[in-house]
């Protein structure tokens, strides 16, 4: 039985997720969610890969990511109700409680090498998560008993030494325990008990944690970008039941570091080699893919609290770059990172924690799109799809949303009222964009909507009713920052678009750094089909290594794809002026303005 449960939230929010369930997804963002599941989550060896090693219990040292997995197939059944989905994770979970031990335990370490070898408290603990969720969603109570049984082994083996650390002097207790916190707040709230509760507030100290942003590899590694926004989602997670500033210090430190200290890259993630990064370069591990899908949790986190459209702006250009680059057109194969500079490659497997990590935030994205507020709704993510709401009253709201997004700016929202109501809908209107023209029923809504904020149209609406949205999308060249000065990336909307070599022969043995691109010349958008279905592509000019531009003709015509392509290997270009007018600024780095509302 599934039932329809919100995430953790409290009225202070200002905006709130829909029940997971309530929201359908078509578009490139619903066909990324039905290819991790019916292409990866269907077809993985679950047996061999995640549930052997349990069962065997000999490993001295590892991480499969098995909670992880549990999670991730839990929530993608709980939104498509696929029988398929909901009897593999009925297997998964009924023989991963199986192999409990009658201490608690489990695990996939032999016994001399428990609680303290890595990673084996890291992988119960997203045990003790995954198992939560199936209970949250499912109301399995041998779920939620198996999570208390393990977290209660946990506790216990800590408390005994409450002085040792974890990570072996390799890397950092909090690293080593990365989730420890979020998941015992969350087995706490669902189970009702404080003792889990007390454990990551009075032993892991929880409210005192208290790390500046660490920038490189190196040391201990704390600047592990992935483990340093968990603990803050930790704290933020803690501060909706004890309000209290300091528990929001350390998500604001990431933030201001991405947005206004170079953290945040052109495609929306961050990090280099899985450590936080300002040098703005894109090599070989940029973008750890567990770093981009715990900054989308961030931004989700945010963007519920603050109500702040910003987060929303940042949240689809990761969703429709670095986090559909992580992933084959497919679904089948995963990466563990993403750069922009430089061939990309697909992880070697199934289990560890980026494919991992990658197929728990797919399975979130449905509750990304709309949130409840104002007592009405929000649309954050433009995408084809479909939402159940209650309004209160008795009345329900049917809203649904058609749209071409990202190829076009153009969205229809049709809202269904259960009978005549008066209520605000929201409508994120992206900083790229200058001004959108909205329109009710065909007539147009004053005020003008400059792009940066949500403007509310507020107004009594019955069933039929048809908001029309367009986001004019131009071409614009982004500006390069630090190690990218005095190259420009080509956008459109939400859009990064690379160079494939494989698609121009005769880029054979060139250095793609050293092409110069003449700035008058994208064309587009083009039909392409090679990355989604309904995709774009861009024709630009530009002259090779060692040409004299400005004065002779550009001698290469390039197709530039979007950056999801799986063979792109170049975002930025050099141009002749760097500093002309005609490029931009990344948008993402401007402060934020007021919302504005229509009646």
């Amino acid at each position: 039985m599934l039932v329809l449960c919100l995430a953790p939230t409290t009225a202070n929010d200002r905006l709130q997720p829909l029940e997971l369930g309530r929201v359908k997804v078509g578009g490139e963002i619903g066909r990324r969610i039905d290819v991790t599941a019916n292409n990866n989550l269907l077809v993985v060896d679950v047996e061999k890969d995640f549930l052997q090693p349990f069962e065997a219990k000999g490993r001295t040292e590892g991480y499969v990511g098995l909670g992880k997995f549990i999670d991730s197939i839990a929530r993608m059944a709980a939104y498509s109700g696929d029988p398929k989905l909901v009897d593999r994770k009925k297997q998964v979970v009924s023989e991963a409680i199986a192999a409990q031990e009658p201490d608690g335990y489990l695990g996939l370490m032999a016994p001399e090498s428990r609680m303290w070898k890595l990673w084996d408290v890291h992988e119960m603990v997203y045990l003790v998560y995954g198992l939560t969720t199936d209970y949250r969603l499912f109301r399995e109570q041998s779920s939620l008993d198996a999570a208390k049984k393990l977290a209660d082994y946990i506790v216990s083996r800590w408390s005994a030494e409450p002085r040792r650390e974890l990570g072996e002097e390799i890397i950092t207790t909090h690293m080593a325990a990365t989730g420890l916190e979020r998941a015992f707040l969350y087995l706490s709230e669902q189970s009702g008990d404080p003792k889990y509760r007390r454990f990551a507030i009075e032993n892991r100290k929880l409210p005192q944690w208290n790390l500046g942003i660490v920038r490189g590899r190196w040391g201990r590694i704390e600047g592990h970008a992935y483990a340093y926004m968990a603990h803050a989602l930790a704290q933020t997670q803690l501060y909706r039941t004890s309000p209290d500033e300091n528990l929001l210090a350390q998500e604001k430190k990431a933030l201001d570091f991405l947005c206004a200290q170079n953290g945040l890259v052109i495609t929306g993630t961050c990090g280099d080699h899985e450590c936080w990064h300002d040098t703005q370069q894109g090599t070989i591990n940029l973008g750890e893919t567990c770093a981009t899908a715990y900054l989308l949790r961030v931004l989700d986190d945010c963007l519920r609290r603050e109500g702040d459209s910003r987060y929303g702006d940042i949240m689809e250009r990761t969703v429709y770059n670095a986090l559909f680059a992580a992933q084959s057109p497919d679904g089948r194969r995963i990466r563990y990172y993403s750069p922009f500079d430089g061939p990309r490659e697909y992880f070697s497997g199934d289990t560890y924690c980026c494919p991992c990590n990658y197929r728990r935030i797919v399975a979130e994205l449905p509750e990304m799109v709309y949130y409840r507020s104002q007592g009405g709704v929000a649309v954050n993510l433009y995408t084809p799809s479909t939402a159940e709401i209650q309004l209160g009253d008795g009345c329900s709201l049917r809203l649904r949303q058609e749209t071409d997004y990202p190829s076009s700016g153009r969205a229809v929202v049709q809202v269904d009222p259960s009978r005549p109501a008066k209520f605000p809908l929201l409508l994120r209107i992206p900083r790229w964009c200058r001004e959108a023209k909205i329109t009710v029923n065909g007539q147009p809504v004053p005020p003008s909507a400059p792009g940066g904020a949500f403007v509310t149209v507020e107004r009594q609406w019955k069933a039929g009713d048809r908001v029309e949205l367009e986001l004019p999308m131009a071409w614009r060249l982004v500006k390069g920052r630090a190690a990218q000065a005095g190259r420009v990336a080509v956008m459109r909307g939400p859009m990064v678009f690379c160079l494939d070599r494989a698609r121009h022969e005769g880029l054979k043995g060139v250095d793609l750094r050293l092409i110069t691109l003449d700035p008058s010349s994208p064309e587009g958008p083009i039909a392409d089909t090679t990355v989604r279905p309904g995709g774009i592509a861009c024709k630009v000019k530009a002259w090779g290594p060692g040409k004299w531009y400005p004065h002779g003709k550009p001698e290469l015509e390039l197709l530039l794809t979007e950056f999801p392509d799986p063979s792109g290997e170049a975002a930025y270009f050099n141009v002749p002026n760097p500093n002309a007018g005609e490029f931009v600024d990344d948008e993402l780095l401007a402060a934020p303005t007021g919302a504005q509302t229509t009646n």
